[in-house]
């Protein structure tokens, strides 16, 4: 009980009271948590397509995750865009990444990131039902799941978040974590399931090879930024349905 509470108190603003687990520990429930926002997100969308545009739905579904996860991940994205954003010593990346202005490089990344995510949604009103449900906690699971990864397979740089969940990660429940992150990407289906874990991999060593040369491992809010583009990979393979069915 104290992992997952761990893992919400991680991941999201609600507030959680007494002692909880190291964020290592919590992983292993970090897909689960990112499930039950998925599924929160699918059900809202489904009732508000009801009586709004699939467009403005898409944008309330957008709204309600960035309010549950305190645009923590979007805050990420946009610090690493500016940091990695153009070449940069160590020391100035570093830098960079923990000042809390926003530079044009974070800027642009937070307006594509919202745009794409916009515009996904949006065409999702065009799938059936039960699709829909199984691809919007794919899209939380597995993003979760790979921010796991990251940090099981990269060391930490300083000692904020990043440090705090790598230094406490063991493997088996770094394996746990991705196991349950495949198995919200298979229950998409076997095909969209193969192709969801190949670009999830391919972002992360794209991602730890980037940071790795540029820093010499991981912050958090590469772990946070992983998360944001995974979920993005995610929601637009859904709005190409010849490649998941």
């Amino acid at each position: 009980m104290r992992a997952f509470l761990g893992a919400i108190q991680f991941l999201t603003i609600f507030p959680v009271s007494g002692k909880t687990a190291a964020p290592g520990r919590a992983a292993l429930f970090f897909p689960v948590v990112g499930a039950l926002l998925g599924a929160a997100g699918a059900g809202l969308y489904i009732a508000l397509l009801e009586f709004l545009p699939s467009a403005l739905a898409a944008v309330g579904v957008l709204v309600f995750w960035t309010i549950l996860t305190g645009g923590l991940h979007e805050d990420a994205l946009a610090d690493v865009a500016g940091a990695f954003g153009a070449p940069r010593s160590r020391e100035r990346t570093l830098a960079i990444l923990k000042e809390n202005r926003i530079g044009t490089f974070g800027g642009l990344a937070l307006l594509f990131s919202v745009l794409t995510r916009w515009q996904s949604l949006t065409a999702f009103s065009m799938l059936p039902r039960a699709e829909l449900v199984t691809a919007l906690i794919a899209s939380q699971a597995v993003p979760r799941a790979a921010m796991v990864a990251l940090a099981w397979a990269s060391r930490p740089v300083g000692t904020g978040l990043g440090f705090a969940l790598c230094s406490t990660l063991s493997t088996p429940v770094a394996i746990a974590a991705m196991l349950e992150g495949a198995v919200a990407a298979f229950a998409c289906g076997p095909q969209a399931g193969v192709i969801l874990i190949a670009g999830a991999y391919l972002i992360l060593r794209v991602l730890r090879g980037l940071f790795q040369s540029r820093i010499g491992g991981i912050t958090g809010d590469c772990i946070g930024a992983t998360n944001q583009l995974v979920e993005i990979f995610v929601l637009l393979l859904f709005t190409c349905r010849k490649c998941i069915v």
